[in-house]
C-alpha cells in the first residue's frame, strides 16, 4: 500500500472556514513560504481571487460562497428585501474578480437562489435567518467538493496502471480545490493502491503553477514526480515516458470543449500526434451547459508584467506589446473522455454529458 491517505489530505489546506472567518493559503508565496492569510473583508477575498492567493476553478468558487457572506454580515438588520440586494449586490462584485471559471458565478448564483428559496418558503425568515442559511450553504458547497473530488479520484484510479508515465500541466491539485484535487486525485488514490507510476509536471508558465504548486504537493505526498518546462513536453513524448495525459478544467462547454490553463491546448495536440490518451478531471459544477462551444467562452487576459518578469527580474524589453491569456480551450475532438464524479465519460460528448449531469 502506499501512503495513508490522511498524510496528504492534510498537506495543504487550501481554505478553511472557522468562527465566521475565511482563511487561504496564500499560493503566490509557494512553494517557499507557507502562509495562512485571514480574510477581512469582501474587498480582500475579491483581491485574493484576483491576485490568485486562492486559485483553481473549484476553490474560488468555495471561496467565492464564503467571500459573499463577508458582503452581508453587517447588513443583518436590514429589511429583508434590502438584504437580498445587498447579497445579489456582493455576489456581482466577486464575480468580477475572475471571467473564465464557471465556478465562482456557479457558487455565488447558488448562494443568491438559496435566500431566495428561503424568502419563498419562509416568508417570516429574518435577514438574519437568511444569513445562517446562507452560512450553511456555503460550507455545503465545501463539503460537496471534497466528495466530488473523492468521487473523481475513484472513477479515474483505474486508468492509471503500473509502470505508466502521467503527464499533468498547471495544478488540478488539492491547492487547487477543497482536498485531494481534480487532476490529482486519481493519482492520489491510486498511489494509495499501491500503483507505482511517474508524474510528469509541466512549469506551466508564465505564473508557474505546475513547478511552484503540483511538483511540490506531489513531492510532499511521496509521488514520484518529474518537473519539465513546457516546452519539454513533446521531446518527454517522443521518448515514450508518457502513457497518459490527466488535466483539471475551469470550464467544459455542452459540446466539450474545455477551457484549461494556457498550454492546455499544446499539450493535447501533441498528445494526438503520439496517441497518447488525454482525460480532463471535471466535477459537475464546471460543465456550462449554457455555453454551446468553446468559443463562447470568455478568455481572461492577465497582466503584462506576468510575462515580462520571471520572478522579479525583467526578462523582456521595456515597452514591448505583450499577450497573456490565461487559458486556452482544447476541442473536444482531442479529448478522450472525461473523468467526473459521476463516472467516466466518453464521446459523442455533447450528449453523454448531458445524460451524465442532467
Amino acid at each position: 500500500m502506499g501512503k495513508d491517505r490522511s498524510s496528504y489530505a492534510s498537506l495543504a489546506k487550501t481554505l478553511s472556514w472557522e468562527d465566521g472567518v475565511l482563511t487561504l493559503l496564500d499560493q503566490t508565496l509557494l512553494p517557499v513560504e507557507v502562509i495562512n492569510e485571514k480574510q477581512e473583508s469582501i474587498e480582500q477575498v475579491w483581491d485574493s481571487i484576483k491576485k490568485l492567493k486562492v486559485r483553481g476553478a473549484p476553490a474560488i468558487g468555495i471561496a467565492g460562497a464564503y467571500g459573499v457572506l463577508y458582503g452581508v454580515k453587517d447588513k443583518t438588520d436590514l429589511p429583508v428585501n434590502e438584504f437580498l440586494q445587498q447579497l445579489k449586490t456582493s455576489a456581482e462584485y466577486l464575480d468580477s474578480s475572475r471571467p473564465t471559471a464557471v465556478n465562482l458565478s456557479w457558487a455565488l448564483r447558488r448562494m443568491v437562489e438559496k435566500a431566495e428559496s428561503e424568502v419563498k418558503n419562509k416568508p417570516v425568515s429574518s435577514s438574519r435567518d437568511i444569513f445562517t442559511t446562507l452560512e450553511m450553504e456555503a460550507i455545503a458547497i465545501h463539503e460537496e467538493d471534497k466528495q466530488i473530488c473523492r468521487n473523481i479520484g475513484l472513477n479515474g484510479k483505474g486508468l492509471i496502471k503500473d509502470g505508466m508515465g502521467v503527464l499533468t500541466h498547471c495544478n488540478a491539485g488539492s491547492l487547487a480545490t477543497s482536498e485531494l484535487g481534480t487532476a490529482t486525485a486519481p493519482m492520489y488514490l491510486a498511489f494509495e493502491d499501491g500503483v507505482k507510476f511517474k508524474v510528469y509536471a509541466d512549469e506551466t508558465r508564465p505564473l508557474l503553477q505546475g513547478a511552484r504548486l503540483t511538483s511540490w504537493e506531489l513531492q510532499q505526498s511521496g509521488l514520484d514526480v518529474t518537473l519539465i518546462t513546457d516546452n519539454m513536453a513533446a521531446f518527454i513524448m517522443s521518448k515514450g515516458l508518457i502513457d497518459l495525459v490527466i488535466v483539471g478544467t475551469d470550464r467544459v462547454a455542452a459540446n466539450g470543449d474545455t477551457a484549461n490553463k494556457i498550454g492546455t491546448m499544446g499539450v493535447a495536440i501533441l498528445a494526438k500526434h503520439f496517441d497518447i490518451p488525454v482525460y480532463i478531471a471535471c466535477p459537475s459544477s464546471t460543465i456550462d451547459f449554457e455555453t454551446e462551444t468553446g468559443d463562447a467562452i470568455e478568455i481572461e487576459e492577465r497582466d503584462p508584467e506576468e510575462v515580462l518578469f520571471f520572478g522579479k527580474r525583467r526578462t523582456g524589453p521595456e515597452g514591448m506589446k505583450v499577450r497573456n491569456p490565461a487559458f486556452d480551450v482544447t476541442p473536444n475532438e482531442l479529448i478522450t473522455g472525461f473523468i467526473t464524479d459521476k463516472g467516466l465519460v466518453k464521446a459523442p460528448f455533447k450528449e453523454n454529458l448531458r445524460k451524465a449531469f442532467t
